[in-house]
Protein backbone atom coordinates (compact mmCIF):
# COMPACT_ATOMS: atom_id res chain seq x y z
CA UNK A 1 0.00 0.00 0.00
CA UNK A 2 1.20 3.37 -0.77
CA UNK A 3 2.09 6.22 1.23
CA UNK A 4 1.17 9.71 -0.03
CA UNK A 5 3.54 13.06 1.14
CA UNK A 6 1.43 15.97 1.58
CA UNK A 7 2.56 19.53 2.22
CA UNK A 8 1.55 19.73 6.17
CA UNK A 9 -0.52 22.23 7.83
CA UNK A 10 1.32 26.01 7.47
CA UNK A 11 1.77 28.15 9.85
CA UNK A 12 -1.32 30.59 10.78
CA UNK A 13 -1.35 33.42 8.37
CA UNK A 14 1.19 31.63 5.88
CA UNK A 15 -1.01 30.58 2.43
CA UNK A 16 1.47 28.75 0.52
CA UNK A 17 5.44 27.97 0.53
CA UNK A 18 7.86 27.24 -1.95
CA UNK A 19 9.45 23.76 -2.37
CA UNK A 20 13.49 24.82 -2.16
CA UNK A 21 14.84 21.02 -2.57
CA UNK A 22 14.49 17.52 -2.67
CA UNK A 23 17.15 15.68 -0.43
CA UNK A 24 15.70 12.15 -1.99
CA UNK A 25 15.33 10.80 -5.42
CA UNK A 26 13.00 8.17 -6.19
CA UNK A 27 13.97 4.49 -5.86
CA UNK A 28 15.84 6.40 -2.48
CA UNK A 29 15.74 4.51 0.65
CA UNK A 30 14.09 6.64 3.92
CA UNK A 31 14.17 6.70 7.05
CA UNK A 32 11.21 7.20 9.65
CA UNK A 33 11.11 10.90 9.81
CA UNK A 34 14.12 11.91 7.72
CA UNK A 35 13.47 14.75 5.75
CA UNK A 36 12.63 14.60 2.26
CA UNK A 37 12.43 18.49 1.38
CA UNK A 38 12.40 21.80 2.25
CA UNK A 39 9.73 23.98 2.22
CA UNK A 40 10.41 28.03 2.47
CA UNK A 41 8.20 30.35 3.72
CA UNK A 42 8.33 34.11 4.27
CA UNK A 43 9.85 33.50 7.77
CA UNK A 44 10.99 30.21 7.85
CA UNK A 45 12.27 27.17 6.43
CA UNK A 46 9.85 23.93 6.95
CA UNK A 47 11.06 20.57 6.63
CA UNK A 48 8.44 17.43 5.37
CA UNK A 49 9.60 14.28 6.94
CA UNK A 50 8.75 10.57 6.19
CA UNK A 51 6.39 9.27 7.52
CA UNK A 52 7.50 5.47 7.39
CA UNK A 53 10.76 3.56 6.82
CA UNK A 54 10.56 2.59 2.94
CA UNK A 55 11.08 3.41 -0.79
CA UNK A 56 10.66 7.21 -2.25
CA UNK A 57 8.26 5.85 -5.14
CA UNK A 58 7.45 8.63 -7.23
CA UNK A 59 7.94 12.73 -6.78
CA UNK A 60 5.06 14.91 -8.14
CA UNK A 61 6.36 18.39 -7.78
CA UNK A 62 9.65 19.56 -8.65
CA UNK A 63 11.92 22.11 -6.64
CA UNK A 64 11.11 25.63 -7.20
CA UNK A 65 7.02 24.99 -6.92
CA UNK A 66 4.54 26.92 -4.74
CA UNK A 67 2.55 24.85 -3.18
CA UNK A 68 0.09 24.83 -0.34
CA UNK A 69 -1.22 23.06 2.55
CA UNK A 70 -2.39 19.47 1.73
CA UNK A 71 -0.68 19.14 -1.82
CA UNK A 72 0.54 15.89 -2.71
CA UNK A 73 3.88 16.43 -3.03
CA UNK A 74 5.47 12.44 -3.46
CA UNK A 75 4.23 9.00 -2.81
CA UNK A 76 6.54 5.92 -0.54
CA UNK A 77 6.51 2.29 -0.63
CA UNK A 78 7.10 1.18 2.78
CA UNK A 79 9.38 -1.02 4.11
CA UNK A 80 6.13 -3.44 5.20
CA UNK A 81 5.07 -3.60 1.49
CA UNK A 82 8.10 -4.78 0.18
CA UNK A 83 8.01 -7.52 2.75
CA UNK A 84 4.89 -8.56 1.51
CA UNK A 85 5.70 -8.57 -1.83
CA UNK A 86 8.15 -11.37 -1.65
CA UNK A 87 5.21 -13.84 -0.95
CA UNK A 88 3.31 -13.13 -4.21
CA UNK A 89 1.84 -15.57 -6.77
CA UNK A 90 0.49 -15.27 -10.08
CA UNK A 91 -2.37 -16.71 -11.79
CA UNK A 92 -1.52 -20.25 -11.25
CA UNK A 93 -0.45 -20.04 -7.89
CA UNK A 94 3.46 -20.23 -8.68
CA UNK A 95 5.54 -17.94 -6.50
CA UNK A 96 6.69 -14.63 -7.86
CA UNK A 97 10.09 -12.72 -7.08
CA UNK A 98 8.69 -9.39 -5.96
CA UNK A 99 8.82 -6.46 -8.32
CA UNK A 100 11.93 -4.46 -7.84
CA UNK A 101 11.78 -0.33 -7.34
CA UNK A 102 11.80 0.76 -11.27
CA UNK A 103 15.39 1.86 -12.21
CA UNK A 104 17.07 -0.03 -9.56
CA UNK A 105 19.10 -3.06 -9.88
CA UNK A 106 18.73 -4.18 -6.70
CA UNK A 107 17.19 -2.78 -3.81
CA UNK A 108 19.32 -1.23 -0.94
CA UNK A 109 17.89 -4.36 1.07
CA UNK A 110 19.49 -6.72 -1.39
CA UNK A 111 23.03 -5.15 -1.97
CA UNK A 112 26.27 -6.89 -1.03
CA UNK A 113 27.28 -6.01 2.83
CA UNK A 114 30.67 -4.71 1.11
CA UNK A 115 28.78 -2.20 -1.27
CA UNK A 116 28.84 1.12 -0.66
CA UNK A 117 24.81 1.60 0.26
CA UNK A 118 25.62 0.99 3.78
CA UNK A 119 27.59 4.66 4.49
CA UNK A 120 24.66 6.04 1.86
CA UNK A 121 22.27 4.17 4.08
CA UNK A 122 24.16 5.67 7.42
CA UNK A 123 24.43 9.15 5.30
CA UNK A 124 20.75 9.27 4.92
CA UNK A 125 19.90 8.69 8.61
CA UNK A 126 22.57 11.86 9.94
CA UNK A 127 21.11 13.98 7.55
CA UNK A 128 17.82 13.75 8.32
CA UNK A 129 18.84 15.46 11.80
CA UNK A 130 20.07 18.23 10.31
CA UNK A 131 18.31 21.78 9.37
CA UNK A 132 18.66 23.50 6.24
CA UNK A 133 22.33 25.45 7.12
CA UNK A 134 23.80 22.52 7.96
CA UNK A 135 22.90 20.63 5.07
CA UNK A 136 24.22 23.58 2.74
CA UNK A 137 27.22 23.03 4.61
CA UNK A 138 27.10 19.73 4.13
CA UNK A 139 26.90 20.36 0.24
CA UNK A 140 29.31 23.18 0.13
CA UNK A 141 32.48 21.69 1.95
CA UNK A 142 31.49 17.99 0.30
CA UNK A 143 31.45 16.42 3.69
CA UNK A 144 29.67 12.99 4.25
CA UNK A 145 27.29 13.59 7.24
CA UNK A 146 27.97 9.95 8.57
CA UNK A 147 31.21 11.49 9.48
CA UNK A 148 30.02 14.16 11.31
CA UNK A 149 29.04 14.59 15.19
CA UNK A 150 26.32 16.05 16.04
CA UNK A 151 25.94 18.30 18.89
CA UNK A 152 22.57 19.64 18.59
CA UNK A 153 19.49 18.57 20.23
CA UNK A 154 18.79 15.24 20.26
CA UNK A 155 22.41 14.40 18.09
CA UNK A 156 20.76 17.08 15.89
CA UNK A 157 24.08 17.90 13.25
CA UNK A 158 24.59 21.77 13.23
CA UNK A 159 26.28 24.42 10.94
CA UNK A 160 29.25 24.52 12.90
CA UNK A 161 29.77 20.51 13.35
CA UNK A 162 29.79 20.27 9.56
CA UNK A 163 32.73 23.73 9.62
CA UNK A 164 35.00 21.23 12.30
CA UNK A 165 34.65 18.39 10.41
CA UNK A 166 35.87 20.17 7.27
CA UNK A 167 38.55 21.18 9.18
CA UNK A 168 38.98 18.02 10.26
CA UNK A 169 39.32 16.65 7.10
CA UNK A 170 41.20 19.02 5.42
CA UNK A 171 44.15 18.43 7.96
CA UNK A 172 44.20 15.24 7.80
CA UNK A 173 44.04 15.18 4.31
CA UNK A 174 40.80 14.66 2.09
CA UNK A 175 39.83 10.90 0.82
CA UNK A 176 40.31 9.99 -2.83
CA UNK A 177 36.96 9.26 -2.97
CA UNK A 178 35.34 12.15 -1.19
CA UNK A 179 32.90 14.29 -3.15
CA UNK A 180 34.28 17.27 -4.23
CA UNK A 181 33.12 21.02 -2.96
CA UNK A 182 30.05 22.98 -4.82
CA UNK A 183 32.67 25.55 -5.61
CA UNK A 184 33.87 22.63 -7.73
CA UNK A 185 30.94 21.12 -9.20
CA UNK A 186 27.15 22.50 -9.59
CA UNK A 187 25.71 24.50 -6.40
CA UNK A 188 22.18 24.48 -5.12
CA UNK A 189 20.14 27.33 -5.86
CA UNK A 190 16.75 28.44 -3.80
CA UNK A 191 14.85 27.17 -6.18
CA UNK A 192 16.04 23.30 -5.59
CA UNK A 193 17.37 23.36 -9.43
CA UNK A 194 21.17 23.27 -10.13
CA UNK A 195 23.46 26.59 -10.62
CA UNK A 196 26.58 26.02 -12.82
CA UNK A 197 29.67 27.25 -10.72
CA UNK A 198 31.32 30.19 -11.63
CA UNK A 199 34.11 29.24 -14.09
CA UNK A 200 37.80 30.66 -13.92
CA UNK A 201 37.62 34.58 -14.91
CA UNK A 202 39.14 35.06 -18.07
CA UNK A 203 40.61 38.87 -19.00
CA UNK A 204 38.14 40.88 -19.98
CA UNK A 205 35.53 38.83 -19.24
CA UNK A 206 31.72 40.17 -18.12
CA UNK A 207 29.90 37.48 -16.69
CA UNK A 208 26.82 37.63 -14.70
CA UNK A 209 24.44 35.27 -13.02
CA UNK A 210 21.10 35.56 -12.48
CA UNK A 211 19.46 33.84 -9.06
CA UNK A 212 16.07 34.18 -8.07
CA UNK A 213 15.12 35.93 -4.99
CA UNK A 214 14.30 33.69 -2.06
CA UNK A 215 11.36 33.95 -0.33
CA UNK A 216 12.87 35.28 2.85
CA UNK A 217 14.70 37.69 0.63
CA UNK A 218 11.98 38.49 -1.29
CA UNK A 219 9.91 39.21 1.75
CA UNK A 220 12.57 41.57 3.62
CA UNK A 221 12.14 43.80 0.70
CA UNK A 222 8.84 44.17 1.21
CA UNK A 223 8.90 45.07 4.69
CA UNK A 224 11.52 47.42 4.23
CA UNK A 225 9.79 49.21 1.16
CA UNK A 226 6.40 48.99 3.24
CA UNK A 227 8.17 50.44 6.34
CA UNK A 228 9.84 53.69 4.02
CA UNK A 229 6.21 54.55 2.70
CA UNK A 230 4.14 53.72 5.39
CA UNK A 231 5.69 55.28 8.43
CA UNK A 232 7.09 58.98 9.24
CA UNK A 233 10.75 57.82 9.96
CA UNK A 234 13.39 59.65 11.78
CA UNK A 235 16.67 58.43 13.57
CA UNK A 236 18.34 60.16 16.56
CA UNK A 237 21.47 59.62 17.67
CA UNK A 238 23.64 59.60 21.18
CA UNK A 239 26.71 57.91 22.38
CA UNK A 240 27.49 55.92 25.17
CA UNK A 241 30.22 55.06 27.67
CA UNK A 242 30.36 51.26 28.33
CA UNK A 243 33.44 52.04 30.84
CA UNK A 244 30.79 50.75 33.63
CA UNK A 245 29.13 47.70 31.36
CA UNK A 246 32.81 46.61 30.61
CA UNK A 247 34.45 46.56 33.71
CA UNK A 248 31.32 44.43 35.25
CA UNK A 249 31.66 42.29 32.98
CA UNK A 250 34.88 41.88 33.64
CA UNK A 251 34.51 41.64 37.49
CA UNK A 252 31.49 38.86 36.91
CA UNK A 253 31.94 37.11 34.08
CA UNK A 254 33.48 33.72 34.74
CA UNK A 255 31.26 33.49 38.04
CA UNK A 256 28.25 33.81 35.83
CA UNK A 257 29.01 31.66 33.59
CA UNK A 258 30.24 29.21 36.20
CA UNK A 259 26.66 29.77 38.05
CA UNK A 260 24.08 29.73 35.00
CA UNK A 261 26.12 27.68 32.30
CA UNK A 262 25.72 30.72 30.02
CA UNK A 263 27.96 33.62 29.09
CA UNK A 264 27.49 37.08 30.24
CA UNK A 265 26.83 39.18 27.10
CA UNK A 266 26.49 42.73 26.15
CA UNK A 267 22.74 42.25 24.78
CA UNK A 268 21.64 41.65 28.52
CA UNK A 269 22.43 44.99 29.42
CA UNK A 270 21.06 46.74 26.55
CA UNK A 271 17.88 45.15 26.60
CA UNK A 272 17.15 46.10 30.36
CA UNK A 273 18.26 49.64 29.22
CA UNK A 274 15.54 49.05 26.75
CA UNK A 275 12.85 48.19 28.81
CA UNK A 276 13.12 51.07 31.49
CA UNK A 277 13.50 53.79 28.72
CA UNK A 278 10.26 51.91 27.47
CA UNK A 279 8.38 52.02 31.08
CA UNK A 280 9.04 55.86 30.99
CA UNK A 281 7.90 56.24 27.29
CA UNK A 282 5.53 54.06 26.55
CA UNK A 283 4.75 55.81 22.90
CA UNK A 284 7.93 54.17 21.36
CA UNK A 285 6.48 50.54 22.63
CA UNK A 286 3.12 51.55 20.75
CA UNK A 287 2.20 50.94 17.04
CA UNK A 288 -0.93 52.54 14.91
CA UNK A 289 -4.24 50.57 13.84
CA UNK A 290 -5.72 52.46 11.20
CA UNK A 291 -6.86 56.05 13.38
CA UNK A 292 -5.88 54.73 16.69
CA UNK A 293 -2.63 54.00 18.44
CA UNK A 294 -2.09 50.48 20.29
CA UNK A 295 -0.48 50.68 23.40
CA UNK A 296 1.63 47.85 24.63
CA UNK A 297 1.58 46.78 28.41
CA UNK A 298 4.23 44.03 27.99
CA UNK A 299 7.97 43.90 26.32
CA UNK A 300 8.05 41.74 23.50
CA UNK A 301 11.57 42.44 21.95
CA UNK A 302 12.99 41.45 18.86
CA UNK A 303 16.67 40.93 18.74
CA UNK A 304 17.92 40.95 14.61
CA UNK A 305 20.16 37.85 13.81
CA UNK A 306 21.51 38.06 10.87
CA UNK A 307 21.76 34.30 8.72
CA UNK A 308 23.23 32.99 5.49
CA UNK A 309 19.16 33.03 4.08
CA UNK A 310 18.89 36.93 5.46
CA UNK A 311 17.60 38.97 8.48
CA UNK A 312 15.38 37.50 10.89
CA UNK A 313 13.88 38.73 13.86
CA UNK A 314 12.96 36.19 16.89
CA UNK A 315 11.13 37.73 19.74
CA UNK A 316 11.71 37.53 23.63
CA UNK A 317 8.57 37.41 24.92
CA UNK A 318 7.63 39.36 28.18
CA UNK A 319 11.15 39.72 28.53
CA UNK A 320 10.80 42.21 31.64
CA UNK A 321 10.21 39.02 33.84
CA UNK A 322 13.19 37.71 32.90
CA UNK A 323 16.91 38.04 35.01
CA UNK A 324 20.39 38.22 33.07
CA UNK A 325 20.49 34.38 33.38
CA UNK A 326 17.18 34.17 31.25
CA UNK A 327 17.99 36.72 28.60
CA UNK A 328 21.04 35.87 27.47
CA UNK A 329 20.22 31.77 27.54
CA UNK A 330 17.34 33.10 25.23
CA UNK A 331 19.71 34.98 23.03
CA UNK A 332 22.40 32.03 22.93
CA UNK A 333 19.26 29.88 21.55
CA UNK A 334 17.64 32.04 19.04
CA UNK A 335 20.87 32.33 17.74
CA UNK A 336 22.15 29.22 17.28
CA UNK A 337 18.59 28.18 15.83
CA UNK A 338 18.53 31.08 13.78
CA UNK A 339 22.07 29.96 12.09
CA UNK A 340 20.58 25.78 11.75
CA UNK A 341 17.43 27.55 9.96
CA UNK A 342 14.64 25.52 13.02
CA UNK A 343 13.01 29.05 13.94
CA UNK A 344 9.65 28.63 13.77
CA UNK A 345 6.87 30.62 13.06
CA UNK A 346 5.76 31.40 16.41
CA UNK A 347 9.27 32.45 17.20
CA UNK A 348 9.28 35.19 14.63
CA UNK A 349 6.02 36.53 14.90
CA UNK A 350 5.11 39.88 17.03
CA UNK A 351 7.46 42.38 18.85
CA UNK A 352 6.61 45.55 20.00
CA UNK A 353 10.05 46.95 20.06
CA UNK A 354 13.71 45.93 18.23
CA UNK A 355 17.23 45.84 18.55
CA UNK A 356 19.79 45.64 15.80
CA UNK A 357 23.41 45.41 16.35
CA UNK A 358 25.49 46.20 13.30
CA UNK A 359 28.67 46.17 15.73
CA UNK A 360 29.42 42.66 15.22
CA UNK A 361 30.13 43.84 11.84
CA UNK A 362 32.26 46.99 12.37
CA UNK A 363 29.44 49.21 11.93
CA UNK A 364 30.29 52.58 13.51
CA UNK A 365 27.04 54.41 12.80
CA UNK A 366 23.58 53.30 11.43
CA UNK A 367 20.39 54.05 10.42
CA UNK A 368 17.87 51.93 10.70
CA UNK A 369 14.91 50.98 9.49
CA UNK A 370 11.35 50.22 11.33
CA UNK A 371 10.38 46.49 11.92
CA UNK A 372 6.36 47.08 10.78
CA UNK A 373 4.27 47.72 12.96
CA UNK A 374 6.53 48.80 15.43
CA UNK A 375 7.45 52.38 16.31
CA UNK A 376 10.82 51.97 17.43
CA UNK A 377 14.33 50.19 16.51
CA UNK A 378 17.17 50.78 18.41
CA UNK A 379 20.52 50.52 16.83
CA UNK A 380 23.91 49.37 18.16
CA UNK A 381 26.96 49.25 16.91
CA UNK A 382 30.62 48.53 17.01
CA UNK A 383 32.69 50.25 20.42
CA UNK A 384 35.39 52.04 19.69
CA UNK A 385 38.08 53.48 22.14
CA UNK A 386 37.80 57.37 21.45
CA UNK A 387 39.03 60.40 22.80
CA UNK A 388 36.61 62.05 25.61
CA UNK A 389 36.76 64.75 27.80
CA UNK A 390 35.60 63.69 31.84
CA UNK A 391 36.23 65.79 34.44
CA UNK A 392 38.12 68.40 32.57
CA UNK A 393 40.53 65.49 31.36
CA UNK A 394 40.76 64.25 28.03
CA UNK A 395 40.54 60.10 28.14
CA UNK A 396 40.45 57.48 26.18
CA UNK A 397 37.16 55.01 26.76
CA UNK A 398 35.37 52.43 25.11
CA UNK A 399 32.17 54.45 23.50
CA UNK A 400 29.64 53.23 21.29
CA UNK A 401 26.97 55.52 19.30
CA UNK A 402 23.35 54.41 19.17
CA UNK A 403 20.58 55.24 17.09
CA UNK A 404 16.65 55.33 17.76
CA UNK A 405 14.93 55.06 14.39
CA UNK A 406 11.23 56.19 15.12
CA UNK A 407 7.47 57.23 13.57
CA UNK A 408 7.87 60.37 14.18
CA UNK A 409 3.59 59.82 13.26
CA UNK A 410 3.30 59.12 17.19
CA UNK A 411 6.94 59.46 19.10
CA UNK A 412 7.93 62.97 18.92
CA UNK A 413 11.31 64.10 18.54
CA UNK A 414 10.87 65.16 22.55
CA UNK A 415 10.50 61.67 23.50
CA UNK A 416 12.46 59.70 21.22
CA UNK A 417 15.60 62.37 22.25
CA UNK A 418 15.29 61.31 25.81
CA UNK A 419 14.05 57.89 25.34
CA UNK A 420 17.79 57.84 24.53
CA UNK A 421 19.40 59.67 26.99
CA UNK A 422 17.75 57.08 29.13
CA UNK A 423 18.70 54.07 27.32
CA UNK A 424 22.74 56.05 27.80
CA UNK A 425 21.85 56.86 31.37
CA UNK A 426 21.12 52.90 32.27
CA UNK A 427 24.15 51.73 30.22
CA UNK A 428 26.85 54.19 31.86
CA UNK A 429 25.45 53.80 35.64
CA UNK A 430 24.47 49.93 35.10
CA UNK A 431 23.81 49.61 38.49
CA UNK A 432 20.36 51.52 38.05
CA UNK A 433 19.37 48.08 36.06
CA UNK A 434 19.88 46.36 39.16
CA UNK A 435 17.89 48.63 41.41
CA UNK A 436 15.14 49.71 39.09
CA UNK A 437 16.36 53.49 39.32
Amino acid sequence: MSIEVKVPQLPESVTDATLVAWHKSPGDTVERDENLADLETDKVVLEVPSPVHGILKEIRIKGGTVVTSGELLAVLEPAAAQAKGESKTDSKGTDKAPDKPAGKAESPAEAPSGSGNSSSQSAGRNAGKTGPAARRALQEKGVDPATVQGTGPEGRILKSDVVKAAASERSAGTPSGAPRPASDAARPTATGTREPAARGRVAGERAERRVPMSRLRTRIAERMVEAQHNAAMLTTFNEVDLSAVLDLRKRYRDAFEKQHGVRLGFMGFFIKAAIEALRRFPTVNASIEGNEIVYHDYYDIGIAVSTERGLVVPVLRNVDSLGFPGIEAAINDFGQRARDGSLTMDDLTGGTFTITNGGVFGSLLSTPILNPPQSGILGMHQIQERPVVADGQVVARPMMYVALTYDHRIIDGREAVQFLVAIKEALEDPARLMLGV
